[in-house]
């Protein structure tokens, strides 16, 4: 994979999600406000352009991903926020929760840089999962328990090194449980197999806006 490919798409992501989130926007994407309002609720044209931004980068990222071999991000609405879904492949080795490769760390390091632009109010919730085949006798993990707990751990202790502060971060396992597809096939485990990131605004105003941020421009 290209990674200053990589960084170049990601790196559009952080200005589309700040916008979408009202936080602080890239340096060069800076206006002078005088209503202090204004600069935490994101105006609708503004938010309209920032949702065809996401897609459009997500786009960009999935490209290089397919055509490295490796499945794809994806990114969809949640109950109070939106879910990027990291497959597993991307960030460890089988039966590992060692981020392994440089595009993987790059990917968490923008990011972190996103996470750190978005206001306060916005937490990030890390989750591990796994399939329902239990780690080789030759890991150090007994069970998909211990395997997915390490695995988010793992993300989070990414983000920390790159300055996300720890109390805006929340961390946690699910093992097989709450599959996204069917553990039948190799295509279906490879889904399952996954690390999720929920942002998610815990201020009531912004939660509607926050949910409609990415499904709309599907329709």
């Amino acid at each position: 994979m290209d990674a200053k490919k990589m960084e170049a798409a990601v790196g559009s992501l952080a200005g589309a999600l700040s916008v979408l989130e009202g936080g602080a926007r890239p340096d060069s994407q800076v206006e002078k406000e005088t209503d202090p309002e204004s600069r935490r609720t994101p105006k609708p044209k503004a938010q309209k352009g920032a949702q065809n931004e996401v897609t459009s980068t997500v786009k960009k990222i999935n490209e290089l991903l397919t055509a490295s071999g490796a499945p794809e991000i994806t990114m969809e609405e949640s109950e109070d926020g939106f879910i990027v879904r990291l497959p597993a492949a991307m960030l460890f080795d089988k039966d590992s929760a060692e981020i392994s490769g440089e595009d993987a760390k790059l990917f968490l390091k923008r990011i972190g840089m996103i996470i750190a632009k978005m206001p306060n109010e916005v937490k990030t919730d890390i989750i591990g999962y796994t399939d329902n085949t239990n780690p080789s006798k030759d890991s150090i993990y007994k069970n998909n328990w211990q395997l997915s707990t390490a695995r988010a751990l793992s993300v989070l202790e990414e983000l920390v090194s790159d300055g996300v502060p720890q109390e805006r971060l929340i961390t946690s396992g699910r093992a097989s449980f709450d599959p996204i597809a069917s553990n039948s096939t190799e295509e279906g485990r490879a889904k399952n197999n996954r690390v999720e990131i929920h942002f998610v605004s815990l201020e009531p105003k912004n939660k509607e806006a926050t949910k409609k941020s990415i499904l709309d421009t599907r329709n």
